[in-house]
């Protein structure tokens, strides 16, 4: 009776779990000269919604207030396009590492200053043709283009355009089975739906970006469609790299934010593991709640840095250019140079003449006051075809992108 008395007048807590099942179906195909069990998802949204509970609902708020923050920031940088010459260029390197290519910033910067000895031609390239397809897609968006299938096509066909990758039908959705992981099909770790399946996932996937069957929250229409895409896998190749450029795309065509300044794949190489284990949880178990929780974590984590950032780089450019004033009757062809460098912070003297209409000897001159200042530094140790670093501006933009 005692223990009956006790058991009552426990209160009774409600215990919220969200049953769903397997996300999708698996379907017998043959592909290499074997059979396989494909993974065709279900359209989205999630069936039964998504389940907000006080934890999520805060993490999705947090991630919004620190979008606001970064957004706000593009409003006080001098010349945002000069930050984000920069900044998409590191994020073009840090997905391009997650897909395992081995080229730096710097790398990326003298590449396309046409400076190439001792870099990774290959790997650079395609960190070059990410630059491309994210332009592409973002001067669309600007020129009224919607998000959309053919836009996808578009950036996927800049994204493989040069090098490697470029015999893997660049802008086509995938005729064959792809896999991911393994050595072949029968041991990958997943098996994306089968091509003749492609079509009607994707026709899903646009209706969806469209607000169809139902309306949805941009910052949840971002996490749930990069898990989607993933899962899809609609083309042969760089379906990672694109499937991460989609996250920006969608908030910029949402204006959530005015530029291009949120990229999460940093945040995903420093969780790696964690990543892939969640989509794979979200494909098995339909547990979207985890996923969304690191999601929001991520945007939350990479907007700070951002906005932390783009204050080191203002702070640096404010306390040069201060040094560049003490110069007196020199510093405004001087300052010239150093906003020619803000733009392209590895730069020949060339270049620089060509940037800033100032005559060669004018601009080797700036460049003798800077190295002196310790804002530039010349890099190739030759009397002949120098190259100039604005040395602790690369330092902060490096940051994170280190092999």
């Amino acid at each position: 009776m005692l223990v009956e008395i006790t058991l009552a007048l426990i209160p009774k807590v409600e215990i919220r779990i969200m049953k769903r099942e397997l996300q999708g179906k698996y379907v017998t195909t043959s592909t290499a000269g074997e059979s396989v069990h494909a993974f065709v998802p279900s359209p989205l949204p999630p069936v039964p919604p998504i389940d907000w509970s006080p934890v999520l609902r805060e993490k999705f708020d947090g991630a919004l207030l620190a979008l606001g923050r970064l957004d706000s920031v593009s409003l006080l940088l001098p010349d945002t396009s000069l930050f984000l010459y920069m900044y998409v260029r590191k994020e073009a390197v840090l997905s391009s590492q997650i897909e395992g290519t081995q080229s730096s910033l710097s790398d990326l910067l003298l590449f396309e200053l046409e400076q190439q000895p001792g870099v990774p031609l290959d790997d650079v390239q395609e960190v070059s043709n990410y630059v491309a397809a994210l332009n592409h897609g973002l001067q669309r968006l600007e020129d009224g283009f919607p998000i959309s299938l053919r836009l996808f096509r578009e950036m996927h066909a800049e994204l493989l355009s040069k090098g490697r990758g470029s015999d893997k039908q660049p802008g086509e959705f995938r005729q064959s089975q792809n896999w991911i992981g393994g050595t072949r099909p029968g041991n990958a770790s997943f098996v994306p739906p089968p091509p003749e399946e492609v079509m009607n996932c994707m026709g899903d996937f646009e209706l969806f970006l469209h607000d169809q069957p139902e309306p949805t929250s941009v910052l949840l229409k971002a996490a749930l469609s990069h898990v989607q895409f993933e899962t899809i896998h609609p083309f042969l190749d760089g379906n990672g790299r694109l499937g991460r450029l989609i996250i920006t795309l969608l908030l910029c065509s949402e204006k959530v934010l005015k530029a291009p300044m949120l990229y999460l794949s940093l945040y995903f190489k420093t969780h790696r593991a964690r990543y892939y284990e969640l989509l794979d949880e979200v494909r098995h178990t339909g547990n979207w709640e985890a996923w969304l929780e690191f999601f929001a974590d991520a945007v939350t984590d990479t907007a700070t840095q951002a906005v932390d950032t783009a204050q080191k780089l203002m702070t640096l450019s404010a306390q040069d250019t201060e040094k560049i004033h003490g110069l007196g009757r020199g510093a405004a062809s001087v300052h010239l140079v150093h906003r020619a460098l803000l733009e392209r912070p590895i730069a020949p003297s060339v270049w620089l003449a060509e940037k800033t209409h100032l005559a060669n000897a004018t601009v080797n001159s700036c460049l003798q006051h800077l190295e002196k200042l310790g804002i530039v530094s010349e890099i190739t140790g030759k009397q002949r075809n120098r190259l100039f670093a604005y040395s602790e501006y690369v330092a902060v933009m490096n940051q994170g992108t280190e092999l």
